[in-house]
């Protein structure tokens, strides 16, 4: 298998790219708010588990998440790979997912990163706010809170994957096709021939 984690910033283009990439590759899309809405809405055990933090107002715990994540892999044999896109935004979160790997017999191949300026970002957001009637695109003093945060905590996730030489920082201002097409160019480098 070949599995991409795609990361970048709030507003990055990671929503856009993600849907072409699955597409042109044939990669499940695996994202863990869907994985959540998905467990939760089917009244699963995990789901159930899961909604009992969010009820209490607490984020799911690691394990639950990484749990859900094991059933996807096991729910989908034979795929080509997979591209997870919102996890893992912790250090621990990629630790646990590369031993959950391990122990398919998997890992992750490549991770990419989207690198787009803080005033890009703030741009984007705002302009998505005009359409997406979420309250966090158009408020810029949110849209700065959230993109330190990301800076803050996620971006050391990069470092844990750059240790092993899996990192591939991509410019991601330009239009969707330039951006998509340094996203191929950084995929076909490492995706074996016969992929």
């Amino acid at each position: 298998m070949f599995n991409i984690i795609l990361f970048g910033p709030p507003g990055s283009g990671k929503g856009t790219q993600s849907e072409q990439l699955v597409f042109k590759y044939g990669l499940k899309h695996l994202s863990t708010g869907d994985l959540l809405r998905h467990e939760i809405s089917q009244q699963t055990p995990l789901g159930l588990e899961a909604e009992a933090f969010i009820d209490l107002g607490q984020l799911v715990p690691d394990s639950v998440v990484i749990n859900m994540i094991s059933k996807a892999l096991d729910d989908h044999p034979g795929i080509k790979g997979f591209l997870f896109d919102g996890f893992p935004r912790t250090t621990e979160q990629a630790k646990a997912l590369d031993e959950l790997l391990k122990q398919k017999n998997e890992s992750i191949s490549l991770f990419l990163s989207l690198e787009v300026s803080k005033e890009e970002l703030i741009k984007r957001l705002l302009n998505r706010g005009l359409t997406s009637g979420r309250s966090d695109d158009i408020n810029k003093e949110i849209i700065n809170a959230r993109i330190e945060e990301y800076k803050n905590k996620t971006s050391t996730v990069a470092n844990f994957y750059r240790a092993f030489d899996k990192v591939i920082a991509i410019n991601g201002e330009g239009t969707i096709d330039e951006i998509f097409s340094l996203l191929c160019k950084a995929i076909e480098t490492k995706m074996p021939s016969s992929q």
